[in-house]
């Protein structure tokens, strides 16, 4: 069994393949042998995150999930704990394996309840698998409401119920009051456990092949988790020009901030020189707080050898200088008021999509409500699959896109799975932070790496500073993002 942490390199599989690869497992082992062995693997992963329990409480559904808490109930019985099933289904139409390992549980004196039990150390939601992707009901909801109410641990068999596992969308009324989740997923590792709602609900994820290697069959993964970026070191024979240069465009009147940001986030990623063309003229020739970053005038920048990040604070003003910044920019990451900008003008769409044609390579950071403008939908529509709203992103404007959130999802448009990023937690939640990202892709874009690793890159960095902020220090500031930046 492995623990999924954001240093974990592994494909990702949809509902499709998930099910062509266990009928593929199924038809290469003997009867039942994939049942008992997820019934083992919660069995084990439960002893494990609750070892002091003695009441644990078995919400079992009515298909082969339930099948799998059956099981489980039946292996923590024999090991001296007290399983407490409670059963949502018919008995009779249960799958044969799952009417197996009924009879198993019954067998080794495991407890069945019409009600959950009062008093209990550890929940198991063994209610439904990846076959159900409409919200649960009337039983099954409620016991699915008191389990994450409750301040006990919750662990998730294979998938959180109402959970939908290619999209990360949760059909549940969802309290956030368990004290801690835990998820076990089987043969293969689902997008939806990370991105959207997934990771809420999943908590931490671990995966059990079974013993079954999903190599063995040529199913294509639909996204792929990458790790961490590899850390090459800086030669002795460098100097400020091998690093490449960026300009920073943006911080119209009253928001020179984000403007600033960015530079600082560029600089300290390791930019040999940074350039920041702020669209206030009233605004100060230099940043006290960082001289390193070089103040010009917007216009007078030359953008045909430099990485442009355009658009941090950019407001309003930010339309008048893109049809330049589009033509010219060597490189460019497009962020927060150029984005608007764009999704306004179909005159700018069609430039942007032209810059792939001249080998002009452009990476995009919407958060969910831009993404929703430049696709001219709801945010609520992005959210529903954040995957295929990348994945459209990247085609129609023939960028590599970054769709910014929970579970970061990045997508180039051609045949290269999407990446999820698994970095990154709500101390981000805060103003400037996305800003300090453009910054940081637009230094990785400037030391000459492919628009779509940079991207990876810089966002498995932004959200790691955030992961291991120290506990008990000060807020995570946009600021001190931007100084922790690794060069």
């Amino acid at each position: 069994m492995q623990r999924i942490t954001s240093a974990t390199v592994a494909d990702l599989f949809d509902i499709a393949a998930t099910r062509r690869i266990e009928q593929a497992a199924a038809a290469a082992l003997p009867a039942h042998t994939l049942m008992q062995r997820a019934g083992l693997a919660v069995a084990r992963l439960a002893m494990a995150v609750a070892p002091h329990a003695r009441t644990v409480w078995i919400a079992c559904g009515p298909g082969n999930n339930g099948g799998d808490g059956f099981e489980a109930a039946a292996q923590l019985q024999r090991r001296g704990f007290l399983p407490i099933v409670t059963f949502a289904g018919d008995e009779n139409r249960l799958p044969s394996d799952a009417k197996a390992s009924l009879q198993r549980a019954r067998d080794a004196g495991v407890i069945f309840a019409p009600r959950p039990p009062a008093s209990y150390e550890l929940a198991i939601d063994a209610l439904l698998g990846i076959g159900s992707t409409r919200p649960p009901e009337n039983t099954m909801a409620e016991w699915l409401r008191q389990m994450h109410a409750e301040p006990r641990p919750v662990l998730s068999v294979d998938l959180p119920s109402g959970l939908h596992a290619d999209t990360g969308t949760w059909n549940i009324a969802h309290p956030v009051a368990a004290s801690a989740r835990f998820c076990v997923t089987f043969l293969t590792l689902k997008p939806g456990l990370f991105t959207a709602q997934g990771r809420d609900a999943s908590g931490t994820v671990w995966f059990d092949d079974l013993g079954f290697s999903s190599n063995s069959i040529a199913e294509p993964p639909a996204a792929r988790l990458t790790g961490a970026p590899t850390d090459l070191p800086r030669t002795h024979a460098s100097h400020k020009g091998s690093y490449g240069d960026v300009a920073v465009i943006g911080g119209a009147s009253g928001m020179a901030g984000a403007a600033l940001l960015a530079g600082a986030a560029a600089l300290h990623a390791g930019a040999g020189r940074v350039f920041v063309g702020l669209l206030d003229p009233s605004a100060a020739p230099v940043d006290p707080a960082q001289p390193e970053l070089m103040l010009r005038n917007a216009d007078a920048l030359d953008l045909s050898g430099m990485t442009t990040v355009c658009g941090c604070g950019g407001g309003a003003d930010v339309r008048a200088v893109l049809p330049r910044v589009l033509a010219t920019a060597a490189a460019l990451v497009l962020d927060a008021d150029a984005l608007n900008a764009i999704a306004a003008d179909s005159g700018l769409q069609t430039q942007l999509a032209s810059r792939a044609r001249r080998g002009k390579p452009t990476v995009i950071t919407p958060h969910p409500l831009e993404a929703a403008r430049l696709l001219n939908c709801s945010a609520a529509d992005i959210q529903a699959n954040r995957l295929a709203a990348a994945r459209q992103l990247a085609s129609r404007y023939s960028v590599v896109a970054v769709l910014k959130g929970s579970g970061t999802v990045v997508a180039d448009g051609g045949s290269t799975p999407p990446v999820l990023n698994l970095t990154g937690n709500a101390r981000l939640a805060t103003a400037g932070t996305g800003d300090v990202l453009a910054g940081m892709i637009g230094a990785a874009l400037a030391a000459k790496k492919p628009a779509f690793g940079a991207a990876c890159e810089a966002i498995w960095r932004h959200g790691h500073i955030a992961d291991t902020w120290p506990a008990g220090a000060p807020p995570l500031t946009a600021g001190a993002l931007a100084r922790q930046a690794p060069g």
